[in-house]
């Protein structure tokens, strides 16, 4: 291979990798679930898209992984068209654990106040709305778990599935609050309501500012139960059935 060559080949790489690296600096960025404090919507190992410009964009937008590229101060969001609605799966910067990305779903808006009884979500003074739809099950370490499986309405309309592995009232978290949501501020809950690390937790999370959600997440593209190292897994290990699946 002569040098034209070479450098021909280089300058394809090089120009689809600046061509990534814009389209996940602004647009459109991978990202892997690490835990299960989504399931049954988001399982470890999905893949997802996150929208990175539907809120507008803050530094913490400007994210690759955990490094925060070093951009002057953004004051509020830029190009902001839109802004985070109660039902939103929401990619978030969380300080207060080394600065590592959550992933949770927007449960309180700006001025709400929240409240758990029993592991009944309030808004308000109104309790959500939940329909009982059956089981869940999972292997968790290696071991069958079954859970109870419900349809929260929120008080806009929106639907999504929860589970609970604890009977209501009998969970670490199903008993909290009441939590007042500060301007600008957003309540972050997960769909796994007796394992997820969420605003239930002050110390831990608490409630997330506007200018640290990183985008929303929009689909799945890839999702397996292996490591990407464990090669040889691969063939039995793919979800085909969450390849290009939507978020809600």
């Amino acid at each position: 291979m002569n040098r034209y060559n070479i450098w021909k080949n280089v300058k394809e790489w090089l120009l689809v990798l600046v061509s990534f690296t814009l389209v996940s600096f602004f647009l459109y960025q991978p990202f892997k679930i690490p835990s299960g404090s989504m399931i049954p919507t988001l399982f470890i190992g999905d893949f997802l898209i996150v929208n990175k410009y539907c809120y507008g964009y803050s530094n913490d937008s400007f994210r690759i992984g955990t490094f925060t590229f070093p951009i002057p101060k953004i004051v509020g969001r830029l190009f902001s068209d839109e802004l985070p609605q109660r039902g939103d799966v929401v990619v978030f910067r969380n300080e207060n654990d080394k600065n590592q990305n959550y992933i949770k779903r927007i449960i309180g808006e700006p001025g709400d106040t929240i409240e758990l009884k029993d592991g009944v979500v309030y808004i308000n003074g109104v309790a959500t709305k939940l329909e009982e739809d059956g089981e869940f099950s999972n292997i968790e370490r290696g071991e069958l778990v079954i859970y109870k499986k419900f349809i929260e309405e929120l008080p806009n309309g929106y639907k999504h599935v929860i589970i609970k592995k604890y009977p209501f009232g009998e969970g670490m978290l199903d008993n909290v609050g009441p939590f007042s949501v500060p301007s600008n501020h957003y309540f972050m809950m997960g769909d796994n309501r007796d394992n997820s690390q969420d605003s239930r937790v002050v110390e831990a999370v608490g409630c997330i500012p506007l200018d640290r959600i990183m985008g929303r997440a929009e689909g799945i593209f890839f999702s397996s139960s292996c490591e990407f190292y464990e090669v040889l897994k691969w063939p039995f290990s793919m979800r085909f059935e969450r390849f290009f699946t939507a978020i809600r």
